[in-house]
């Protein structure tokens, strides 16, 4: 919560913690609303767009130094109509002022700062903006008053700016459709990936460095396909020194945001809940190649930092935690030696420094100011094996010395403050984290992994959707509201297929197909093809875009190609695999100019391009042989496929959905597999070496 100053704005009445933290400031914020355009109206002011989330770092520097100051919320108050908006809660908002920032800036970030006529066009775009000039920057002491003359004296001027910048931009986001993409594009974007590849320390681009799972699975799906050793190398190497780098906490568990040098060592010590379940996935697909424990341990630790930190007492998934506590960024996380040695005996704190590569000095640099703290970050730079080589002590004893010392370290970690929690429940994540649970479950066998997603799904389900309202984004408090972007019926629909897969409980099924129905009806470009990010019947904002890049999260046109393919394939609905092909086509052009820019896209198109398998599962759900069935086939790599289970008995449900699975009953009341390949069916069989070489594992 933001520092107070006796009384509060408008933005008390408002859900978002992150509004709640600016609820005191002295500048008179406005939520996003129409009784803030008709002020800017009446008094002919223009509009101070202020964008963020409660768990960024420089949105709270820029808000203590300038929005807590009462001279610069002095001229901000006089000059403009100031509107305060979470981009968690309005990611439409967010879309639309991020594209005009990225456009006028050539590039873009949080905090985001818009300034536009009352009409909602922009003519002044930047990010962080601090409160004195400094070298080339211009503070707010000196903006504000320069925008505030500019108005007054070039008003027509400035009307015109902004609506030659909002032409401009409206005509560069418009698309045309063009031809289908081949086979030859997925070699393309691995081609792209393989330059950008860092062989140092893995991961693509230099810092900051993104964890970007989406890259991780399309080169898995790459490696199946080819068969190309350097695909898989790429994602291990990655994986890997993620694992060891700063970014991952290594005493709770769950990765941080991203990381600001090019090591994986110094992170924004942010973490939020759409990165624990990519990076969890990512983990879980490269175990199910693999078979490394490291995997199964990175990817059980998020799920188990998931359960614990971000699991609210209803089944939602909240949004994350804050990189700041008492104003300094990674605080909580970040140790003196003289905290280890108060902690742990002398031998311990001996074996701790060495592992995690501490030194008296610390190894933090604060980024403002570029200068050591006397912190560390705890990182590994080798493994628990080659360290304990070079003592010449057992690995296995070395191993629980440190498992030991780490629990003692994050027993006293849990008595420091705590950085903020986003307790928004936010129906797109939790959709992610669906999928990563059920994911979860499938290959690690854990039970209380299917009840996470069953618990989130049914709780997004009676909470955030009504078929007679639709979906909603977010929830908070008892209070659902603000309708659904393409996201959040994407990301939910790919849970409830997951999590359908994983239980087989029908009605996930049932209500990802009346989900995608409404998708398709409200969101789909008739022209065009492709799926605007609003709905037809959505808050009309000053131009109707599509999200189709893949950047820190995939787009929902990405996810929603994917599942498009899978219930065609699921429901044999022809006319589902018609829409995928519209949207392949909506974005080729696109997808040609920077293939990389669109790897999860291209992971749906692989599936589209096949071989492709059908399997059904026919038999008793609770039987060993059906179990050992399911077992095997989760237990493998196998990413284009999708599974139906068809209970034995006289045309159960399934068969009202799934009309082709009528004839598909158990062999002599054994758990039978039903496969087929790019609509080419093999024989059943009642054995599971069979079925696997059917699958080519």
């Amino acid at each position: 919560m933001g520092k107070e100053y006796g009384k509060p704005n408008r933005l008390i009445n408002e859900k978002s913690p992150y509004l709640l933290q600016h609820a005191y400031n002295p500048v008179d914020w406005y939520p996003w609303g129409e009784e803030a355009f008709d002020k800017a109206r009446k008094e002919n002011k223009p509009i101070f767009l202020s964008i963020g989330y409660s768990t960024c770092h420089w949105c709270h520097v820029m808000a203590h130094e300038s929005f807590e100051n009462e001279e610069v919320a002095r001229l901000m108050n006089r000059a403009f109509v100031c509107i305060k908006v979470d981009r968690e809660e309005r990611p439409d908002i967010d879309n639309i002022y991020m594209t005009v920032c990225q456009i006028i800036l050539g590039r873009g970030g949080w905090p985001l700062n818009i300034i536009m006529t009352p009409n909602m066009k922009p003519f002044f775009a930047g990010t962080y903006i601090p409160k004195k000039s400094r070298f080339s920057q211009t503070g707010m002491l000196e903006l504000v008053p320069r925008i505030e003359e500019i108005w007054n004296r070039q008003h027509e001027e400035v009307l015109d700016s902004a609506e030659k910048i909002t032409s401009t931009i409206q005509n560069m986001i418009s698309e045309s459709a063009g031809e289908g993409i081949g086979e030859s594009i997925i070699e393309e974007a691995y081609e792209e990936l393989l330059s950008s590849f860092d062989n140092e320390y893995g991961g693509f681009e230099r810092a900051p460095k993104f964890p970007t799972p989406h890259k991780i699975f399309f080169l898995l799906r790459y490696w199946r396909r080819s068969g190309n050793p350097e695909a898989l190398h790429m994602v291990e190497y990655t994986l890997e020194n993620m694992y060891r780098g700063g970014i991952h906490d290594h005493l709770g568990s769950g990765f941080h945001r991203y990381s600001t040098d090019n090591m994986w060592i110094v992170p924004h010590f942010e973490k939020m809940l759409y990165d624990q379940a990519l990076i969890a996935t990512a983990y879980t697909e490269a175990y199910q190649v693999t078979g490394k424990s490291l995997y199964k341990e990175a990817a059980e630790g998020v799920f188990d930092y998931v359960l614990r930190d971000l699991t609210s007492p209803q089944g939602g998934f909240y949004c994350g935690e804050d990189a700041d506590v008492e104003g300094e960024e990674g605080k909580y996380y970040l140790w003196t030696l003289e905290e280890i040695k108060s902690v742990l005996s002398p031998e311990e704190s001996k074996l701790i420094t060495k592992v995690f590569n501490l030194n008296e000095g610390g190894n933090f640099e604060e980024e403002i100011r570029g200068k050591k703290t006397g912190t560390n970050i705890l990182h590994l730079s080798r493994s628990v094996e080659t360290l304990a080589a070079e003592l010449g002590v057992p690995a296995g004893e070395v191993d629980s010395q440190v498992k030991l010392a780490k629990g003692k370290l994050l027993a006293a970690r849990n008595e420091r403050k705590r950085p903020a929690k986003d307790d928004k429940v936010l129906t797109d994540w939790n959709g992610l984290m669906i999928t990563a649970f059920a994911k979860g479950f499938q290959t690690f066998g854990e039970e209380k992994y299917l009840k996470a997603a069953a618990r989130a799904a049914d709780f997004i389900l009676k909470r955030l959707y009504n078929p007679d309202k639709r979906l909603l984004h977010r929830y908070r408090e008892g209070e659902a509201g603000i309708s659904g972007t393409a996201d959040d019926y994407a990301f939910l629909i790919n849970g409830l297929l997951e999590l359908y897969e994983a239980g087989f409980e029908l009605r996930y099924l049932k209500a990802a197909l009346c989900l995608n129905k409404e998708f398709l009806e409200h969101f789909w470009d008739p022209v065009q093809g492709g799926l605007f990010f609003t709905a037809d019947v959505s808050e009309s904002l000053i131009f109707r875009k599509k999200e189709f890049t893949d950047a820190a999260i995939p787009s929902g046109n990405s996810i929603e190609m994917l599942n498009l393919l899978r219930l065609a394939r699921m429901t044999a609905d022809p006319e589902l695999e018609d829409r995928a092909q519209g949207l392949e086509r909506a974005f080729s052009k696109l997808i040609r100019k920077i293939p990389s820019g669109y790897t999860q896209f291209l992971s749906a198109l692989d599936f589209g391009l096949g071989p492709t398998y059908q399997v059904v599962i026919a038999g008793k759900r609770d039987s060993p042989d059906t179990g050992h069935m399911l077992e095997e086939l989760w237990a493998y790599f196998i990413p284009n496929k999708v599974l139906v289970f068809r209970p034995g008995g006289k045309d159960p449900e399934i068969t009202n959905l799934a009309t082709y699975t009528k004839e598909q009953v158990p062999i002599e009341g054994k758990a039978t597999a039903y496969v087929c390949q790019n609509y080419e069916c093999q024989l059943p069989t009642t054995e599971v070496d069979e079925m696997l070489r059917m699958l080519n594992v």
